[in-house]
């Protein structure tokens, strides 16, 4: 084998290995710090849906008592929830107040509720109102299960007052 050749396979190797070196980097920095995900106008649409909010809020202010309850469709009796609070895991006293939107649980930076937990999925569960004013939970499909009450969720179910919904190391539960 001539030298030339045996100089190009060294140099071919030397940069097969620094490729690879690369990649490794790349991937454990990718893990440790995660992808940023940016989006157009977010911002700005986060804003309005703010400002609607806010606006949504002072209508029903405004209102009459007997108008209260029949604004947003929804019917809230005394028993019905106001907020979502975790009551395990990193983030230990967060608290949403439930206003008949959707809240979605995960690791994705979207979530309502970021989930920073190994054994969450990206898009792990949903907490949403069904018609009768009763919250729903539901598993999308996540890796490791959601648990209301210790039984692992199969189907879309009702949640009761109080009552934990485990998504890995992080309790949740619907109060007053």
């Amino acid at each position: 084998m001539s030298e030339l050749t045996l100089t190009v396979m060294r140099l071919g190797f030397l940069a097969v290995l620094w490729l690879f070196v690369i990649v490794a980097v790349q991937v454990i920095r990718s893990d440790l710090f995660g992808t940023r995900v940016t989006q157009r106008g977010s911002r700005r649409e986060a804003g309005r849906a703010q400002q609607q909010g806010r606006q949504q809020a002072a209508r029903q202010q405004a209102a009459p008592p007997q108008q209260r309850g029949q604004q947003g469709g929804g019917r809230r009796g005394r028993n019905a929830p106001a907020k979502l609070v975790v009551t395990e895991g990193t983030l230990t006293g967060t608290t949403v107040a439930l206003q008949g939107q959707t809240i979605t649980l995960g690791r994705a930076h979207d979530s309502t509720i970021v989930l920073d937990d190994d054994y969450a999925s990206s898009r792990h569960a949903r907490i949403y109102p069904d018609r009768d004013g009763q919250w729903i939970v539901e598993d999308l499909g996540s890796t490791n299960g959601t648990y209301l009450d210790r039984s692992r969720l199969t189907t879309p179910t009702p949640i009761p007052l109080g009552a934990p919904i485990r998504i890995g190391k992080t309790v949740i539960e619907l109060r007053k």
